[in-house]
């Protein structure tokens, strides 16, 4: 498993690479998905990318991409272990050029993220983590282990999306009482709290599988929970829909977060 997630590493940051390339050409045209989604050539290029490498590596599993989603739930409802790749997480982000956006492999297995990368092109900073493994942030080649922490603070710091704000979120917020929110795009919201930046991320919004997977390995593996309002570690490939539930990601499992 250490050898696999070495690799993947690898393979994200070439991913990353394909995508700063047109990031800082500033010469990329955006197209828009079904979802009305924007697209980039970037998202393409950083999937195409990923695709090839995952067919490469010794032990072949499949590959659902969130440019590759098209594939019938009666085919991959008979996945034990499979591939989730968001090629290029933050779209919105990549296109205000904040920064704020990261490429994110997962390795699922029986449902739940066993290994997994995030990286953030535009900062040279990976966060990598596998079950019996560990969990990681390398930063510009300086690589430590990071945890979560688990005593929340008085004024909890929240992370919430940048571009999907929410009249739930609102609301939850508003429940929570006194917090500081810190605005973030993409996955880094879930880096934040498996790293002891952030007490909590509520997402109280539409998000993909290919959105969560990686991040949600990150966190858990770092000692957090990423919870359905119901309780239940978030799940995948368990229904038709890619779509997610509403979901807690936090680090102190002594409070209740979800009954704010």
């Amino acid at each position: 498993m250490k050898s696999l997630l070495s690799s993947v590493e690898q393979l994200a940051v070439k991913a990353g690479d394909a995508i700063m390339e047109i990031y800082q050409s500033d010469d990329f045209s955006v197209e828009h998905k079904s979802d009305d989604s924007p697209l980039t050539r970037a998202d393409m290029a950083s999937h195409h990318c990923i695709v090839e490498g995952l067919q490469n590596l010794e032990q072949s599993y499949p590959i659902l991409s969130e440019e590759s989603a098209d594939i019938d739930f009666n085919e991959r409802r008979q996945w034990q272990r499979y591939w989730l790749v968001d090629p290029l997480d933050g779209t919105k982000e990549f296109i205000k050029k904040n920064g704020e956006f990261t490429v994110n492999i997962a390795l699922i297995d029986d449902g739940g993220p066993i290994l997994s990368v995030v990286y953030v092109p535009a900062q040279a900073l990976c966060y990598s983590a596998a079950k019996g493994v560990g969990v990681f942030k390398r930063d510009n080649g300086q690589k430590q282990t990071i945890k979560v922490m688990k005593n929340s603070r008085f004024k909890p710091t929240v992370v919430g999306s940048r571009s999907h704000p929410s009249d739930e979120l609102k609301d939850y917020l508003d429940r929570l009482g006194q917090h500081e929110l810190v605005p973030m795009g993409s996955s880094l919201k879930f880096c934040l709290v498996a790293e002891g930046k952030a007490d909590l991320y509520p997402r109280l919004g539409p998000t993909s599988e290919w959105d969560t997977a990686a991040a949600q390995c990150i966190v858990e593996q770092a000692g957090g929970r990423v919870v359905t309002l119901d309780g239940e570690p978030l799940r995948y490939n368990q229904k038709e829909s890619l779509l997610n539930p509403h979901f807690l990601v936090y680090a102190d499992t002594g409070k209740n977060w979800i009954g704010v």
